[in-house]
């Protein structure tokens, strides 16, 4: 039987592939899947998501199964024996700001009743259908990822880019960037 058409970035690795068709680029509207995706992407920023998508379940273990209100708690001391962990990527600074990042995550949702309200009105609540045809075609970053991560910065957020964003943006379905000839594209431009 022949393999259906994919991005041909995940065809690196078995746990890739799966990623790639049952993840991404499915619209997400779970605090704690965009809370995950922040954690990972930025522990990802300067390396390879396959990488991060190795020690997937080492940052799961570690940040109590991404539940924000449990990281905002962590002190100095749990950080410190984290850093110990080579089950993920020990970078002080990332690490760290996993835990900042819980704290703002959490102000964001008192705020606004949700993280994903909140994410979700950079793109006009529903998501941006590309249309890229090579994988040369999709940028690192655009005009919403811009203005995303501008508006995470500004209120205290850590290891959030550009680049970093739209990386979330993709993952968590804010946009579709499977390419057209992607087996994928046509099923994740139907779901909202």
């Amino acid at each position: 039987m022949k393999a259906p058409n994919r991005c041909s970035w995940c065809l690196k690795f078995d746990q890739y592939i799966r990623y790639h068709d049952e993840e991404w680029g499915v619209p997400v509207h779970d605090d704690l899947i965009h809370f995950e995706f922040l954690v990972l992407e930025g522990a990802q920023a300067g390396l390879s998501w396959a990488t991060i998508l190795k020690k997937r379940e080492g940052y799961r273990k570690l940040f109590a199964d991404f539940d924000p209100k449990k990281v905002a708690t962590f002190t100095d001391k749990k950080l410190e024996k984290i850093l110990l962990d080579p089950s993920i990527v020990r970078n002080r600074l990332k690490v760290y700001a996993a835990v900042n990042n819980a704290k703002r995550f959490l102000e964001i949702q008192k705020e606004f009743g949700s993280f994903d309200k909140y994410v979700w009105s950079f793109v006009s609540g529903k998501p941006i259908l590309n249309k890229r045809k090579y994988l040369k075609d999709i940028p690192a970053t655009t005009k919403e990822s811009d203005a995303l991560s501008k508006d995470l910065i500004k209120r205290g957020f850590k290891f959030v880019g550009s680049t970093v964003i739209y990386a979330h943006m993709q993952a968590t379905g804010l946009v579709n960037d499977h390419l057209e000839e992607c087996f994928r594209y046509k099923e994740t431009s139907k779901l909202k």
